[in-house]
C-alpha cells in the first residue's frame, strides 16, 4: 500500500490512507437485486407497484462461484450495483418525470433504459433510487440506443446535480441551509486547503446559482471526480483494456502492477479517499466511526477486478482500408509511435506538466518521459490527484470515445488536430470551463501541420484502433 500512490505534486501532502485496522472493520455492503430505470415515457404500465411488491434478494455470494466465469459474472453485479440511495426525496422525484431527462438531455437505450443507475430494493415495498455504481460513470450510451459498458461514460452527471441544485434551492424554506450544503459538498469533494485559491475556497465565494453553473459547464464525458476539481474535471476513463495500463488516473496516481492494485483503486474510489488525511486535512472531515462507513468485500473486488479485465471493444465499424493505411504511414513517419507505441498505443509511461520539476528519485523510480507535452497544468498541480505527471494514454477504442485531452476540451479527433485549438479566440467543443467563453486548447502540438489530406488518412487510421 505505500507504494501504491505516487507523491503528490506538493509532496507535504501527500496521501496518507486509512490503516487496514480501520479498514476491516467497515461494514461490507450487501449486494441487492436491482432494477432498471425507464424514462417515463417508456416505462411499463404498474412498473412501480410491481417493484414494490418485490422481495429483498442479497445476489453476491461467494460460496456458489465455481469457475472464473462465476466470478466474472459476478463483478458485473458489482460493477452495477449502487453504493448511494434515495428515496421519498427531491432527486427521486425529478428523475420520475420527464423534464429532467429533456432539460439534462439524458441518454437512454433503445428500450429507454437509463443504464448510469438502478431501483433498488433493500426493503420490501420500499423502492430506493440507487447512484453512484460503478457503471454510473463507466457506461456510454451509443447514438444507435446500444451500450458499451466499461467505456468512457457520456451520462451528464455533473449537469444533473447543478440543475437538482437549483430546484433544491427554489423549494427550501432555508435557502441558506442548501447553500452551506453546497459548499460542504464541494470541500469534502475537491478542497485542497493547500493550494492558493483551491475550489473549496472559490465556493465560499459563490452563490447557489453560480456553483449550479459551474457544475452545469462540465460537459458529458468528463466529470468533477472527487479529489479533482469542478473547475479542472477529468475525462472520464475507458476501462476496456485496463489490465494493460500500468498507472490509472489521468495523473498517474496509481500503480496498476498485479490485480490486487486494480482491487485496492476501486476501495479507495468507491469510499475510502474521503477518508484520506493530506497532512491535516481530511476531507471526511473527523475520521467517523467505522462502523457508520461501507465498504467492498475482498471477493466483491476480486470479482469486480476480473470482469474490468474481461470487458472487450464493440466491434469496430471502421475498417483498415487504403486511406487508414495511409494514415498508418503519417503516424509512424511523424514519430507518434514513440509515445503511443504499437500494440497497446501507449508506452505506458509519465509526462511531466510545464512547471513541474521532475525529482532525480523520480526518474530512477517512475517510467518518466523527458519531456513536456504543455498541455494545461490545473489537473496536474492544483487538485489532490495531482501528481505533476500526465500519464501516456492509449489510443485504443478512440472510435468511440470523446471528448478528448485529460480534461475533455475538444469533441473529435478532428477538432484535436484542428490547429486554430491553439489560439486564444478558439471555442472548444467539449469542455470550456465555468464563466469562459473562449480559450486556447494548448500544447501536444503534433500533427497540427500536417496537410488537410495527411490529417484525414491519420484520423482514418487511429478510427480503426
Amino acid at each position: 500500500m505505500l507504494s501504491l500512490q505516487l507523491p503528490l505534486a506538493d509532496r507535504s501532502v501527500s496521501p496518507k490512507l486509512i490503516s487496514s485496522d480501520y479498514y476491516y472493520r467497515i461494514p461490507v455492503r450487501p449486494i441487492y437485486k436491482s432494477y432498471p430505470i425507464y424514462r417515463p415515457d417508456r416505462e411499463p404500465r404498474g412498473y412501480m407497484e410491481e417493484l414494490k411488491h418485490k422481495e429483498p434478494q442479497i445476489i453476491f455470494d461467494s460460496s456458489k462461484f465455481k469457475s472464473e466465469a462465476d466470478w466474472i459474472k459476478a463483478g458485473e453485479m458489482v460493477f452495477d450495483a449502487p453504493i448511494e440511495f434515495e428515496t421519498d426525496s427531491e432527486f427521486f422525484s425529478e428523475i420520475r418525470g420527464m423534464d429532467w431527462f429533456t432539460k439534462n438531455n439524458v441518454p437512454v437505450t433503445s428500450e429507454g433504459v437509463l443504464p448510469n443507475m438502478r431501483y433498488v430494493v433493500r426493503e420490501k415495498g420500499k423502492v430506493e433510487l440507487g447512484f453512484s455504481a460503478c457503471a454510473h460513470c463507466h457506461t456510454r450510451v451509443m447514438p444507435d440506443g446500444s451500450v458499451i459498458k466499461g467505456a468512457q461514460g457520456n451520462f451528464p452527471d455533473d449537469r444533473t446535480f447543478g440543475y437538482q441544485e437549483r430546484i433544491e434551492e427554489a423549494k427550501a424554506k432555508n435557502k441558506d441551509a442548501v447553500l452551506a450544503d453546497f459548499r460542504k459538498f464541494i470541500r469534502r469533494s475537491y478542497g485542497a486547503p493547500w493550494i492558493k485559491d483551491d475550489a473549496s475556497s472559490r465556493a465560499d465565494r459563490m452563490s447557489v446559482s453560480e456553483l449550479a453553473s459551474v457544475m452545469e459547464a462540465i460537459t458529458p464525458g468528463s466529470c468533477a471526480r472527487q479529489g479533482t476539481s469542478p473547475f479542472y474535471p477529468s475525462a472520464i476513463p475507458d476501462l476496456i483494456g485496463v489490465k494493460d495500463r500500468l498507472y490509472l488516473d489521468s495523473t498517474g496516481l496509481n500503480r496498476h502492477r498485479t490485480i490486487g492494485d486494480l482491487m485496492r483503486y476501486a476501495a479507495l474510489n468507491q469510499g475510502a479517499d474521503n477518508l484520506t488525511l493530506y497532512d491535516q486535512f481530511r476531507p471526511a472531515g473527523k475520521l467517523p466511526d467505522a462502523s457508520t462507513r461501507s465498504r467492498y468485500s475482498d471477493e466483491q473486488l476480486y470479482a469486480l477486478a476480473l470482469y474490468i479485465y474481461s470487458l472487450k471493444p464493440p466491434d469496430n465499424p471502421n475498417k483498415f482500408d487504403a486511406l487508414a493505411a495511409r494514415g498508418w504511414e503519417v503516424f509512424m513517419t511523424e514519430g507518434c509511435d514513440v509515445c503511443h507505441t504499437p500494440p497497446l498505443y501507449t508506452n505506458n509511461m509519465l509526462t511531466p506538466v510545464a512547471g513541474f520539476k521532475v525529482s532525480d528519485q523520480d526518474r530512477v523510480t517512475n517510467d518518466v518521459l523527458n519531456m513536456s507535452v504543455e498541455t494545461d497544468a490545473n489537473l496536474a498541480l492544483n487538485t489532490r490527484r495531482g501528481t505533476g505527471y500526465y500519464k501516456i494514454p492509449s489510443l485504443k477504442g478512440l472510435w468511440y470515445r470523446g471528448p478528448f485531452e485529460h480534461n475533455g476540451s475538444v469533441a473529435t479527433l478532428e477538432d484535436w488536430f484542428d490547429p486554430r485549438r491553439l489560439r486564444d479566440d478558439y471555442v472548444p467543443t467539449g469542455f470550456c470551463g465555468y464563466g469562459v467563453r473562449t480559450r486556447a486548447v494548448k500544447g501536444h502540438e503534433y500533427g497540427l501541420s500536417l496537410s488537410a489530406e495527411e490529417r484525414k488518412a491519420l484520423i482514418a487510421f487511429l478510427k480503426t484502433l
